[in-house]
């Protein structure tokens, strides 16, 4: 039996963070708009607000003596993962619509304090939008 080959995905990071307004760009909900409300990024895979809606079919689950929670069945609705790759980051541009732009990453030179008290330059790095040059 063939070994399922695993690769270092995991220090990869994606070009969206929790909380980023994007665009779809690709799949059955092509050009929907959201917030992002959860990122995976082992798996590269994005959960978006009102995007990619599966419904699951859920048993009842009575109270137990342990104390367990109990749940109402039924069909559920609720957003499914999708890629990184098939959205795009929103920015506001200076006339306050909204722009889809890719990112890049720029190390600004900051002043850090270390715990006795001592200051020291450190590096910390920021995304820019590619489109309007603005930090996000």
């Amino acid at each position: 039996m063939a070994e399922k080959k695993t690769t270092n995905r995991a220090q990869t990071k994606l070009h969206v963070i929790k909380g980023d307004r994007v665009k779809v760009i690709a799949g059955k909900d092509k050009g929907a708009v959201g917030e992002i409300i959860a990122v995976d990024p082992n798996r590269q895979r994005v959960t978006v607000s009102g995007v990619n809606i599966v419904k699951r079919h859920l048993r009842d689950t009575s109270a137990q003596p342990q104390g367990r929670q109990t749940t109402k069945g039924g069909i559920v609705s609720s957003e499914a993962p999708i890629h990184a790759s098939n959205v795009q980051l929103l920015v506001k541009n200076a006339d306050g619509d909204e722009v889809v732009t890719r990112v890049a990453y720029e190390r600004q030179e900051v002043t850090k304090r270390r715990p006795n008290g001592e200051e020291y330059k450190g590096y910390r790095s920021v995304r820019i939008a590619r489109k309007t040059g603005e930090e996000i």
